[in-house]
């Protein structure tokens, strides 16, 4: 019963920090910095919690399922927040799903060896995260056109909408999300093998 519950708190909680994340790369010109948080926090929610249920199981293929319900999660919490008055392009909901995929890949071909998937997983979670994640951003609706466009009462004056600052940071978000992911999902990766041994 512990690992089902286990995994409703963490898809509930992930419903969440879409909406929050989402928030915030709209309505700020911080869209880059925010991305590298958003793509950390979101490897953070889909690693602890896929690597945990699939070594529970030993059966790949369950970190996908993992990643179906964190999916379907995020569509309810999508259509919830369109209803009370979001724009539908305007709510970000990341891919957990081919991650999540490329975990079971991971575990499966290197025949259920736990420190492959640590490494091996991890890294490939990491580095493809802010990768689908971007692909998603660029599907929707221009953001700051967008932000102008749905304003909110009660929006604070950090939150205005202003002119992003082009250039003010050089990086690639996808490169710098992918780069601190694939280091960060393997620690998540080796939490999630732990909590089976507690």
């Amino acid at each position: 019963c512990t690992h089902y519950l286990f995994i409703v708190v963490v898809a509930v909680n992930s419903t969440l920090l879409t909406i929050n994340s989402g928030d915030y790369i709209f309505y700020t010109d911080w869209a880059w910095t925010s991305f590298v948080v958003f793509s950390i926090a979101n490897t953070l929610m889909t690693v602890v919690g896929a690597v945990y249920y699939l070594t529970f199981t030993g059966v790949p293929g369950t970190a996908s399922y993992y990643g179906l319900i964190m999916q379907v999660y995020t569509w309810v919490a999508k259509v919830a927040w369109f209803a009370l008055g979001y724009p539908v392009d305007f709510i970000v909901h990341p891919m957990w799903i081919p991650s999540c995929m490329l975990l079971d890949l991971a575990y499966w071909a290197t025949k259920k060896n736990k420190h492959s998937l640590i490494f091996f997983g991890g890294v490939l979670v990491g580095m493809s995260m802010p990768l689908f994640n971007m692909v998603q951003l660029m599907l929707i609706a221009d953001p700051l056109e967008t932000a102008f466009k749905y304003p909110r009462p009660t929006l604070p004056p950090y939150m205005t909408p202003i002119e992003p600052q082009v250039g003010k940071f050089y990086n690639s978000p996808v490169a710098l999300g992918a780069g601190a992911g694939a280091v960060l999902a393997c620690t998540f990766a080796a939490l999630g093998c732990k909590m089976n041994t507690w």
